[in-house]
């Protein structure tokens, strides 16, 4: 007698990738109710093109591969080859990034390779005699070459379709229209540049090939795109990550979750990457090793590998990571992103919020006290947008200087994207925003002076290869309230919350501690202000560098090396000096003469003190004043200074003129005040201010 059948469950999925799955457990209603709900909001949000724009965009692509046989026949019979040879010769347009794993939106570019034979070079015919014949063509705008880019890339608009054309260079005489670029044997012997530019189609291919369910994974991986720009964390040039590091990351989450729908995939991706311990990897599988002699991923052997700081590394060989871009500071943003999303996903778990709290729109221009603002011009469109591209291609480098020149505590954010003002021609904006890094106290870091790393990016930039008269960049600090209002939908700026952080997210946030109360992040910066100033010998990259410039009746003293805001050091760390006899004395310090400003370095912390009329600040410092000009060389010396001269002169009531004399910037300066009239000193910040107030200044050259 036969044994009746038992109620069997579905045979798991089989594994992909390195590691079994964390959950094979089937979708609940829950999750599907959720994940029609994702759609529907995707939907309403315009995430999907429509059918009449997906058949253009094929258009656009066959007419584009008729182009490139052309132009490699025109080429073969150029360079002298036999008729035979020209009538063989082709070139093959394939597609990568979004619209090759079908998550593309409306108005998105084609990233497209042409594949084309050994005899047709990248230099001479793709950026020579190609970018021509595109040029003559009337359905291709804003052409728009980038030769020196790490990936060489031409740019134009086909038809109104934006195309990212690349072009490698394979060994071989004829290309045949059925290539298959996932051989490893096509590598053999090729440049950098065509292995680079070939990896974008062959790790398209390969995670669509990892993943076990297509359909779940490109739902998620375009909410997944979608949150991202909305967060403005989207853009590898930034310094964030682009489309290819996004899919790998998804992928991976589909296959710890193979059975999982969308909207747990979601909920799953930020949990799991806001635990994530980088620099640990992120693998699709395992790197794969090659008979042929090139550089793959290993932190083992290369040293250069062992700085990254997010590596997320492609599945085909040779296995490189895709995210070298990514800075410190970036990297601490999303990771910020990161927890915002799985704080918010658990919000919803709970009934809590919904899909629309998660892609709210971060506000840039609102979130932080100070910004860097990059202007670029150029004379004509075709020169502009050479110089953006160029520009685009370095703004992460500037990122990457602040962070070593500061010692990793001052925090860039760059914005994703470029600014337009429609009033000015030829013109281009992009923005940085700039504060402390998290857990970094205004006493600890104190200052920021950044106008050397802001001038050496400039030089750098400025050594473009093809750089035309009237290309130009400019790089300035500017406040919140100063942003140009053209960054603004409308022109108008927003009326500005209470409070705009990263992480404010919804209601039930919580912090770290997890007692409920929101986690506040100091944003306060001060930061140098970037001007042209006249240089001193010896003295431009000290501390103690100042520009003053005389007026009739009073001094107008400007600090170049630093903008001494209450932000930065707090309520202590200036001595603030009495006005001159006969000036009336008040807390402010306000007179009829104007303060010069000068900063001190490396003051040995000590309590704060008020005194009136009393000699306990006397008793601080040694009786001996010092001159200025042993201040000044110790400043250029590095060493440590404790102003003994200049508060035992103040504290004291006597006369403070010898403290400048020998500096030589100072010719005749009055006593000051008596001791009585001394309003308050306080020290205790690690770098704190003296204010000076003069009567009389007959030469200053600081």
């Amino acid at each position: 007698m036969a044994m009746p059948k038992l109620n069997q469950l579905p045979p798991p999925p089989p594994r992909i990738g390195m590691w079994e799955p964390i959950s094979t457990a089937q979708p609940a209603e829950l999750d599907m109710s959720r994940t029609r709900e994702l759609q529907k909001f995707m939907e309403d949000a315009g995430l999907y093109e429509s059918g009449e724009e997906s058949l253009k965009r094929q258009e656009v692509l066959g007419r584009l591969d008729q182009i490139v046989k052309a132009w490699v026949k025109k080429v073969t019979e150029a360079k002298g080859y036999n008729e035979e040879m020209v009538e063989e010769a082709n070139a093959v347009i394939f597609t990568f990034g979004s619209y090759r794993l079908g998550v593309n939106g409306p108005g998105a570019d084609i990233d497209t390779l042409c594949v084309g034979p050994r005899h047709v070079t990248r230099e001479e015919d793709f950026f020579g005699e190609l970018h021509r014949m595109l040029a003559e063509l009337p359905e291709v705008q804003e052409l728009h070459p980038v030769p020196d880019a790490y990936v060489p890339v031409m740019k134009f608009k086909f038809d109104g379709v934006s195309i990212d054309l690349l072009y490698a260079k394979l060994g071989l005489w004829v290309i045949p229209d059925d290539l298959d670029l996932s051989v490893p044997t096509l590598l053999q012997d090729l440049d950098e540049k065509s292995v680079l530019s070939l990896n974008g189609s062959r790790v398209t291919d390969k995670i669509l090939h990892m993943v076990p369910n297509v359909q779940n994974f490109q739902t998620t991986l375009r909410c997944i795109r979608y949150w991202a720009k909305q967060r403005g964390v989207y853009s590898n040039v930034a310094g964030f990550l682009g489309g290819i590091n996004w899919a790998i990351l998804v992928a991976r989450i589909c296959q710890l979750y193979p059975t999982a729908l969308p909207s747990l995939l979601v909920s799953r991706f930020f949990k799991l990457f806001s635990q994530w311990r980088w620099p640990n990897p992120v693998l699709l599988c395992p790197i794969e090793g090659g008979s042929l002699v090139l550089p793959s991923w290993d932190p083992r052997r290369n040293f250069r590998d062992r700085n990254d700081l997010m590596p997320i590394i492609t599945p085909v060989y040779p296995c490189i990571n895709s995210s070298y871009n990514v800075s410190s500071s970036t990297l601490c943003i999303m990771q910020q992103e990161f927890r915002r999303g799985n704080n918010i996903c658990e919000a919803m778990d709970a009934s809590v919020t919904g899909w629309n709290t998660l892609f709210e729109r971060f506000l840039f221009f609102e979130a932080y006290k100070n910004y860097l603002q990059i202007d670029i011009t150029a004379r004509k469109d075709i020169d502009l947008m050479n110089w953006q591209g160029w520009v685009e291609s370095r703004l992460r480098l500037l990122t990457s200087r602040i962070e070593k020149n500061t010692r990793g505590m001052l925090q860039c954010h760059p914005h994703p994207g470029e600014c337009l003002d429609k009033s000015k021609r030829f013109h281009r904006c992009y923005f940085m925003g700039l504060q402390r890094k998290p857990g970094v106290c205004a006493q600890e870091g104190g200052p920021f002076d950044i106008r050397f790393t802001v001038e050496e990016f400039k030089n750098m930039v400025g050594m473009y290869t093809f750089k035309k008269p009237g290309m130009w960049i400019g790089v300035c600090h500017i406040k919140r309230n100063n942003i140009p209002l053209f960054v603004f939908p409308g022109g108008v700026r927003p009326a500005r919350p209470k409070r705009v952080a990263r992480e404010n997210v919804a209601a039930a946030e919580v912090d770290e501690a997890g007692d409920g109360k929101r986690r506040k992040i100091d944003e306060s910066i001060t930061c140098h202000k970037l001007r042209k100033f006249d240089s001193v010998a010896g003295t431009e990259n000290t501390p103690l560098a100042m520009e003053a410039k005389l007026e009739d009746s009073s001094i107008t003293a400007r600090c170049p090396v630093v903008d001494c805001s209450q932000s930065c050091l707090g309520n202590e760390g200036s001595f603030k000096f009495s006005p001159p006899v006969g000036a009336s004395s008040s807390v402010s310090g306000s007179s009829s003469s104007t303060a010069v400003v000068i900063l001190v370095s490396d003051v040995v912390p000590a309590p704060s003190v008020s005194q009136q009329g009393s000699s306990e600040v006397h008793d601080r410092f040694q009786d001996d004043a010092q001159s200025m000009g042993e201040v000044q060389q110790n400043f250029g010396e590095g060493t440590r200074v404790e102003n003994e001269g200049v508060q035992q002169g103040v504290a004291t009531g006597r006369d403070c003129s010898n403290i400048f004399r020998n500096d030589g910037g100072v010719e005749e300066l009055e006593p000051t005040a008596p001791s009585s009239n001394v309003v308050s000193a306080s020290y205790g910040a690690q770098k704190p201010l003296i204010k000076f107030n003069f009567t009389s200044l007959v030469r200053a050259n600081c």
